[in-house]
């Protein structure tokens, strides 16, 4: 499995502008950090980034803004224009900004009535406490503290067929069953760390996570040809099989590690 950075930045880039993102596990939200001068180019940058974590629908987006130099508000219109996208997800994606009450860009935002769908928090510790609250209900199960052993595979696999029995979505059993062997497998074989597995259900989409404790992230590699023999499990494809049997998938950091995850959708009625 090849590994590399998540959304590198160009080599020419300021080195004091950049944007990280990281996954909270507990509560499948976003924290993204945007530091430097305001500038085009970081907007552009910016903006990229939101669209990849809107992609992978998390509960809510919080955009920490205090490492932020804009002395004219003038990224006020793309904080707006990502409030919007977010609301435009079904379910919503919720989005909050942490910055200070009198930046500029808190009073400009405030001069454009944005504050009215558009909420804005003076630390990233309220930003937290303010979504709690109000993130969207989803059916849960976990394994956590998974060894770095194959036999995890195929406990992880068994969670998938629970969730899938429990929730009505028999068409995503075997997929679901063969995406998660691949996230899992990948861990055990190249993190070599304990893992936490967990599969989330928000009406007819399933979403696998697996995380780990190790930093580097997966890419996915050209398919090798098949090995003589019988095959040892269900997994076998690499992350090729992730690719063309979810409807997206990606990696995001954690603060302790990483979380691969995947997403399934089913056309059946999903069971309340």
């Amino acid at each position: 499995m090849e590994r590399g950075p998540m959304y590198p930045l160009d080599d020419d880039h300021d080195d004091r502008s950049s944007v990280s993102v990281t996954w909270d596990v507990d509560t499948a939200a976003i924290e993204m950090v945007v530091r430097g001068q305001w500038s085009h180019r970081l907007g552009t940058d910016t903006f990229t980034r939101f669209r990849k974590c809107l992609a992978e629908h998390p509960a809510a987006i919080i955009i920490d803004l205090h490492e932020l130099d804009d002395e004219r508000g003038a990224s006020a219109p793309l904080w707006i224009a990502a409030a919007r996208a977010a609301a435009t997800l079904e379910p919503p994606v919720r989005l909050v900004l942490s910055l200070l009450w009198a930046t500029p860009v808190s009073t400009r935002l405030r001069r454009l009535g944005a504050e009215q769908y558009l909420p804005v928090f003076d630390t990233v510790t309220l930003a937290h406490a303010a979504i709690a609250d109000r993130l969207v209900m989803t059916d849960r199960l976990q394994l956590r503290r998974l060894a770095p052993v194959l036999m995890s595979v195929g406990t992880a696999r068994g969670l998938v067929s629970v969730a899938c029995e429990a929730w009505d979505l028999p068409d995503l059993v075997y997929p679901a069953r063969l995406v998660l062997s691949e996230l899992v497998g990948n861990a055990v074989q190249h993190a070599r760390t304990e893992v936490v597995v967990t599969v989330r259900r928000r009406d007819t989409t399933l979403h696998l996570s697996v995380c780990d404790e190790d930093a580097r992230f997966p890419r996915l590699r050209p398919p090798r040809a098949p090995q003589p023999g019988p095959p040892q499990s269900e997994r076998r494809h690499g992350l090729l099989i992730v690719e063309t049997l979810s409807a997206a998938w990606g990696v995001v950091p954690t603060r302790t590690g990483k979380m691969v995850w995947a997403t399934m959708r089913s056309y059946r009625r999903a069971r309340s």
